[in-house]
């Protein structure tokens, strides 16, 4: 049994005609409370979503905006953060294929839209925005404070870290 996502709002195909269509999603409390669990962060605000969703012949087009206000934990000292997210979004959901079908590879550039695929005539635009969400946020955000705690822990900056600074350290060893 497939649980059901914690933001999930099923729209059958048959409900899509063919006309575009627009609208807005909100996530409550619950659902808020349920994805900072799932995305391991402290704390969501608030997550709205505006879309248009329009049936084309490679697939159903889902663009938008998402806007999130939450709280994400410092990667340096843990301390909760407040991070605003304004993403925009542009997926395809297309058929999954089913296991018989040779699997068609599909190659998409940078500035091409997400692919999503549904099963049983419906798509999920809430678990698409939820996991927008969640490819949105930083995996290392970082608090005002980070630089500070970091120096008094010893650890080294992105610049000493990285390769240059390794090449910066062995020019000191050797001048």
């Amino acid at each position: 049994m497939i649980d059901t996502p914690e933001f999930s709002h099923i729209v059958r195909l048959s409900e899509i005609g063919s006309k575009p269509q627009s609208g807005k999603l909100a996530a409550d409390a619950e659902e808020r409370n349920a994805l900072a669990l799932r995305f391991d962060i402290p704390k969501i605000s608030s997550m709205t979503a505006t879309y248009k969703l329009v049936a084309g012949e490679r697939g159903i087009a889902f663009t938008g905006s998402l806007a999130s206000d939450l709280h994400q934990s410092c990667a340096i000292t843990g301390e909760a953060i407040p991070v605003k997210i304004r993403d925009e979004f542009d997926i395809l959901f297309v058929p999954k294929p089913d296991p018989g079908d040779l699997e068609e590879e599909i190659e998409l550039t940078e500035d091409e839209c997400d692919i999503v695929e549904y099963e049983q005539a419906q798509i999920d635009l809430g678990e698409a925005i939820a996991q927008t969400l969640y490819l949105s946020l930083d995996p290392y955000p970082r608090g005002p404070d980070a630089d500070e705690v970091a120096r008094k822990r010893g650890l080294k900056s992105e610049a000493e870290a990285g390769p240059f600074g390794a090449l910066a350290a062995l020019k000191d060893k050797l001048g």
